[in-house]
């Protein structure tokens, strides 16, 4: 493997003398220990995940509903093309039809919201409060500092103040 960086390149400008070369306070971790700073990190992407599952379930809830306006529009064209009694089934036995007993996806949405994301986000957040003074991505900002090239330009650890 050749050098890196190139000896006489001219891409690499030294990011020091402007303090870009360390991470900023909200993304120090060297105060812990490897095992809480990973241990956050798994934390902070399984927290990830939820978010996008509740994500999904956003767009269940607006997909489910936009299928059920779409469906009134089917038993209107369906009752105009002379075919009554099976507008009437559908209309009776599907449109606005509960998606789980009991429920519309409003009301599953809310109560992934209420009983198990915002639990999940609060412990999590406790947990960086108890052991990161509520740093986040501590365990990104450690695997860029491992990724980086020190003096880089386009490497630096945070930006610059006009940046």
């Amino acid at each position: 493997m050749s050098e890196w960086p190139p000896a006489g390149s001219t891409a690499v400008v030294s990011t020091t003398e402007n303090g870009r070369d360390r991470p900023d306070a909200q993304h120090r971790y060297d105060d812990l220990d490897e095992d809480t700073v990973t241990a956050l990190g798994t934390l902070s992407e399984a927290l990830e995940y939820v978010e996008r599952a509740r994500g999904h379930l956003y767009s269940f809830h607006q997909l489910s509903g936009a299928a059920d306006l779409k469906l009134g529009e089917a038993v209107t064209e369906l009752r105009d093309a002379g075919h009554g009694e099976l507008a009437d089934r559908i209309a009776t036995d599907l449109i606005g039809r509960n998606v789980i007993a009991g429920r519309w996806t409003f009301q599953v949405v809310e109560e992934y919201d209420d009983h198990y994301w915002a639990v999940f986000r609060g412990l999590e957040k406790e947990a960086r409060d108890q052991l990161a003074d509520g740093r986040r991505h501590l365990f990104e900002a450690r695997m860029k500092e491992e990724r980086r090239t020190r003096g880089h330009e386009h490497h630096a650890a945070r930006p610059s103040s006009g940046d």
